[in-house]
């Protein structure tokens, strides 16, 4: 067996032509969504995160602006630049790149943000939406995840899947989803003393860990489904997963290759998030 490729690149393009479509919809009612992302510092990853988002919006006719802060700014001034985002009613996104300098408490900053703007996800309000199974801003990765069970016809109701990390940006969140759609759902972390018992019986693998080649094809079931989340470069500096995924292909049924999976669908959901906040604010019921 060798797995079906889920191209996050495609599926992507297929959603933000939808979206583009949306917004010229919402333009004609004098509408135009907005994103304002905040970047405080000079961290270079974060910074071409940032431009592809900034590029991302643009392509869709959306409006995107870009703040960036002196690395030296304090907490106050970034609560209160993230007040005056808040009070803009050009603006239906709000998104505070993270990491921050330590200096600034992140999570006072997260939660100063509107949680109808909230487009990453992350706010207390809309964490406690997901747990009770009533979502309105999504985490982005889990839920770009999400959409390519969806477009891949991948049945979760009643499927063992695990969820190999616990981080509050994906683990959780995907935990939480997965088993809003039936699955029954096992976290693992590394405190988990045997893996490879979990993952040999899961349907579904979400493997978010941030470990290069941690899943091995030993550890999987034939026939499973394999996302891989990870991003971490190898020896000779080039993109690859947490997957093992020259070996795990010739097990899995469907998997997610690195680059080009579940990366690009993380920008497209903050632009679903950006649009759906503009919808919801023009009155439009999803």
């Amino acid at each position: 067996m060798t797995a079906q490729i889920i191209d996050g690149v495609e599926i992507s393009k297929k959603l933000r032509a939808d979206y583009s479509n949306r917004v010229t919809q919402l333009k004609a009612k004098g509408i135009t969504p907005g994103l304002a992302v905040v970047i405080v510092g000079k961290n270079s990853a974060s910074q071409v995160y940032v431009r592809n988002k900034h590029k991302a919006c643009q392509d869709i006719g959306m409006h995107s602006e870009v703040h960036e802060l002196n690395e030296h700014a304090t907490e106050a001034m970034l609560l209160q630049f993230v007040e005056g985002l808040n009070n803009n009613s050009a603006i239906h996104g709000i998104l505070v790149q993270l990491p921050l300098p330590s200096h600034i408490d992140e999570e006072k900053v997260i939660e100063l943000i509107k949680p109808e703007k909230d487009v990453d996800g992350f706010h207390p309000y809309n964490v406690g939406r997901l747990m009770i199974g009533e979502p309105t801003m999504r985490s982005c990765t889990p839920y770009g995840v999400m959409k390519m069970f969806e477009h891949e016809n991948i049945k979760l109701e009643g499927k063992e899947a695990v969820v190999i990390g616990r981080s509050n940006i994906v683990g959780k969140p995907m935990a939480l989803m997965l088993m809003a759609e039936g699955a029954t759902v096992t976290i693992c972390h590394s405190k988990t003393r045997d893996l490879a018992a979990h993952t040999k019986r899961a349907d579904i693998i979400v493997a978010a860990v941030g470990k290069l080649n941690m899943l091995k094809a030993d550890m999987v079931k034939p026939g499973a489904v394999v996302i891989d989340v990870g991003m971490n470069r190898t020896p000779e500096g080039k993109l690859a997963g947490d997957v093992d995924y020259a070996n795990v292909k010739e097990i899995a049924s469907h998997i997610t290759p690195v680059p080009g999976g579940v990366g690009p669908m993380t920008i497209t959901m903050l632009l679903g998030n950006t649009l759906a906040a503009a919808e919801l604010g023009s009155g439009r019921n999803n």
